[in-house]
């Protein structure tokens, strides 16, 4: 979701304790404060790497105090949110025009007045439409190809055996020769996308917009039809008197990167919380006690990052291109630093959103096969220098926690690399989870309930609902197609 320009501080009450003495030491029977408490735990922690257990239960307790209604609403107010009817492009017209990137899914069934548990069937956001058009575009031009006789080079196609088909064949298959040709030569259409929604535009990219837009299959697609062919996050809500404590769990122990609010059984979401929303609103925190008992350590001190130089996933500059995809999309995750030779020399960056890249210009299309990632990059810097691929956000060791907070939340990215003291060799990934994972730890049995409860009731109803308006569809297709399976 969208997030404001500047989030609040995070709020975090003292621990609760006695009327103090009048005396400056605490004497018995009395609790010291937070301050004198974290220097304490600090210093009985020595050289040891990690957060000491006893700062870790000191945050858990306050957190758990910080309702999650005080977190800072959206600067609109509202919520913005996607159809499950809507067309796949009018998916990305609402993401762009609103400059964010993922925005919860409604039931097209459900009513204004429903409670939220028949509202909401998952979350949609622009890596997974990318993945989903990358698909489509890869049958299109096959099945062009197999039509005309044309080489699917020409049509940038990416290779439903290389990235891993899960979308719906039969809509690819109703105008192959449409995206085909729509890919091979581009699109003579005006710019649709609202002059509002710079950011967005510039990170996916015109061309991007202009297919997806206006040709099929993006443009009459339904947005339900592939949320459950790509199992999109189920809509899994937390309450307004829910503490930030879970929040924060649910954001760094369990790879959730967004976290709708409701209130019990109204039927409008109250907001949602990123992981991004977090760290800013982490960054906004320096001058807190508690704050920067984390963040004047070093990352080292703090013992991250979490993996050792050799763990790191990352592509390499002679690797192709393709691999570096699938790669990402095998692991999980939206970047990749690119390195070269045994040393592992950081030589750049490379994101999911540069798929587009590959897909919307025919030369670098007629070449996936055998392009490397440096060659790519070099590429996309000499074609697209306005909206070229994000450079390698670095930083080291040494480097303190605040610091690292400070360049992600005024860079709006999600990831940092770790350089060695040369600032050449990538010595592990700090993400935004990591750095929210410092704050807090997870209570034995804290969420022995939600997700024995809330979390399989709510996974179990959003799937549900979305087999009973995507199920239909498929056999219309079936039918459509003489009874073949799409």
């Amino acid at each position: 979701m969208g997030d404001p320009a500047e989030k609040e501080p995070i709020q975090v009450p003292e621990p609760e304790q006695p009327p103090q003495p009048t005396t400056s030491t605490p004497g018995a029977g009395t609790r010291k404060p937070m301050d004198w408490q974290l220097r304490d735990f600090w210093a009985e922690h020595g050289d040891k790497r990690g957060v000491p257990q006893g700062v870790r239960d000191l945050l858990n307790n306050a957190f758990t105090k910080v309702p999650v209604s005080s977190f800072p609403d959206l600067p609109s107010g509202k919520v913005v949110e996607v159809p499950g009817d809507v067309s796949i492009a009018d998916a990305v017209c609402i993401l762009a025009q609103n400059n964010i990137f993922s925005a919860p899914v409604t039931n097209p069934k459900a009513t204004k007045t429903d409670p939220w548990s028949s509202r909401y069937l998952g979350m949609v956001d622009y890596p997974a439409v990318i993945m989903w058009v990358l698909e489509q575009a890869e049958m299109a031009a096959t099945a062009f190809t197999t039509a005309v006789g044309v080489g699917a080079g020409a049509f940038g196609a990416l290779g439903a055996v290389v990235m891993g088909f899960t979308g719906p064949a039969a809509v690819a298959s109703l105008a192959a020769a449409a995206i085909g040709t729509a890919i091979a030569g581009g699109v003579a259409a005006e710019k649709v996308v609202s002059k509002d929604a710079p950011g967005s535009d510039n990170t996916l990219g015109q061309e991007f917009y202009r297919v997806i837009l206006r040709e099929e299959p993006f443009a009459s697609t339904q947005v339900v039809e592939i949320t459950k062919a790509y199992r999109w996050a189920p809509f899994l809500p937390i309450q307004m008197d829910d503490c930030m404590l879970t929040v924060l769990l649910l954001l760094s122990k369990f790879q959730l990167r967004s976290i709708p609010v409701v209130n019990h059984d109204e039927p409008m979401l109250k907001n949602v919380i990123t992981q991004t929303a977090v760290v800013r609103g982490l960054s906004q925190c320096q001058g807190r006690d508690w704050f920067d008992s984390l963040a004047s350590k070093s990352l080292d001190q703090l013992g991250l990052p979490l993996m050792t130089p050799d763990k790191v996933v990352a592509a390499t500059a002679n690797q192709l291109v393709l691999e570096a995809f699938k790669l990402m999309k095998d692991k999980g995750v939206g970047g990749l630093p690119v390195v070269e030779g045994p040393d592992r020399k950081l030589k750049g960056n490379i994101s999911i959103r540069d798929v587009r890249f590959l897909l919307m210009q025919p030369d670098l299309f007629a070449r996936r096969l055998d392009l490397t990632v440096e060659e790519f990059m070099k590429t996309v810097k000499w074609a697209a220098p306005e909206a070229g691929m994000l450079p390698a956000l670095t930083c080291k060791a040494t480097t303190t926690l605040g610091e690292v907070i400070s360049d992600l939340a005024a860079h709006n990215y999600h990831r940092i690399y770790v350089v060695d003291k040369n600032a050449t060799q990538v010595m592990g990934v700090v993400t935004l989870r990591d750095i929210i994972g410092c704050f807090v730890s997870e209570p034995d049995g804290y969420f022995n309930n939600y997700f024995g409860g809330t979390f399989k009731e709510t996974l179990s109803h959003s799937l549900q609902r979305i087999s009973a308006l995507y199920d239909p569809i498929q056999e219309k297709l079936k039918h459509e197609s003489g009874g073949h399976p799409p």
